[in-house]
């Protein structure tokens, strides 16, 4: 009994004393856990005489209930002691000076977005959209691109089991949109496109906006007078030095690629592929309903990372996608 006694304050102090919950359950696991010293103790009785084991296991379980009630008002004293530190903290000072909200800004690809649209608005061409999920039809057939078409292992499709497909290129839209209205049109269709390629200067997805304009009349002069006008506004210089090379498309013919000479990021000047362009193929006419006879039309198409690239001194098409705040504060 003297040891029952010495061992309830020990155990009672260890409790009291307890500066946090890690402390306060080693005290537990010490007198009440399975190897606890209280525990040893009930395990002891069978050593003592019959008759003085009724009144030694009351004691000792008195004493249990007793601890057990003390540890859980230790441990609330404990936990609400946690909180109010929590509390205090994270306490705002609402007397001091705010600090403001820091400003965002746009996504340098968005921006190169708006700013091409807006241009084209400006000349009465309107935006056109259309799903990234197509079929082999409105993504490749109707753009005079059969099965086995060498053009389509430029693509690297993304295929889903059903055959469907992530567009390559936003040039369904202007199927769409021709295969609906009738001459004349005028539109440009931005959007996000696929194709499995993957380096510093390609990326599986990308944006692109593809051009039309269909209706009596319409030369391979006037296109490109319409994309060097547009070019030289969108890079804001007058004397844009420009050239159209001889190139092929499936969708357009004749056909040609539009180069610009700007200074590169690397600081030398070179010629640089912006966008193909060229005039509508009649057999897409055909494939639209539209009187190739009586109908000309020209397209074109542009990325619009190439395009924020050259226009902000970037070297690296990653640095897109990255979202690095410091990349990204710049364009704020």
């Amino acid at each position: 009994m003297d040891d029952l006694e010495r061992l309830s304050v020990a155990a009672r102090g260890a409790v009291a004393d307890a500066a946090s919950l890690q402390e306060l359950e080693l005290a537990r696991v010490r007198y009440l856990g399975r190897k606890g010293l209280l525990t040893a103790e009930l395990k002891r009785l069978g050593q003592l005489p019959p008759e003085e084991r009724p009144a030694a296991g009351e004691r000792i379980n008195r004493l249990k209930h007793t601890l057990t009630a003390q540890i859980n008002a230790r441990r609330a004293e404990l936990e609400a002691s946690r909180i109010s530190d929590v509390l205090l903290r994270a306490a705002v000072d609402v007397t001091l000076a705010g600090r403001g909200q820091q400003p965002g800004g746009l996504h340098p690809l968005t921006r190169t977005l708006q700013r091409v649209e807006a241009l084209f608005r400006q000349i009465g061409f309107e935006v056109a959209e259309g799903p990234e999920i197509e079929d082999d039809y409105h993504n490749f057939e109707a753009l005079n691109i059969p099965a086995g078409h060498p053009a389509r292992a430029m693509h690297d499709t993304f295929y889903f089991p059903d055959g469907m497909l992530l567009r390559t290129h936003t040039s369904p839209v202007q199927i769409r949109a021709m295969r609906e209205r009738r001459p004349p049109l005028r539109i440009i269709a931005p959007g996000r496109v696929y194709r499995c390629d993957y380096d510093q200067t390609h990326s599986p997805m990308f944006h692109q906006v593809e051009g039309l304009m269909v209706g009596e009349g319409v030369t391979f002069a006037g296109m490109k007078g319409l994309l060097e006008n547009f070019l030289k506004r969108f890079f804001e210089q007058d004397d844009l030095p420009l050239r159209f090379r001889a190139s092929y498309f499936p969708f357009t013919e004749p056909s040609a690629e539009l180069d610009v000479r700007l200074e590169t990021p690397h600081g030398h000047t070179g010629w640089l592929e912006v966008m193909g362009c060229g005039m509508v193929h009649p057999a897409v006419f055909d494939n639209v309903g539209i009187d190739s006879e009586r109908f000309t039309g020209w397209a074109f198409g542009l990325g619009i990372e190439r395009m924020a690239m050259l226009r902000y001194g970037i070297d690296d098409l990653r640095l897109f996608f990255d979202n690095d705040l410091q990349f990204l504060e710049q364009f704020g």
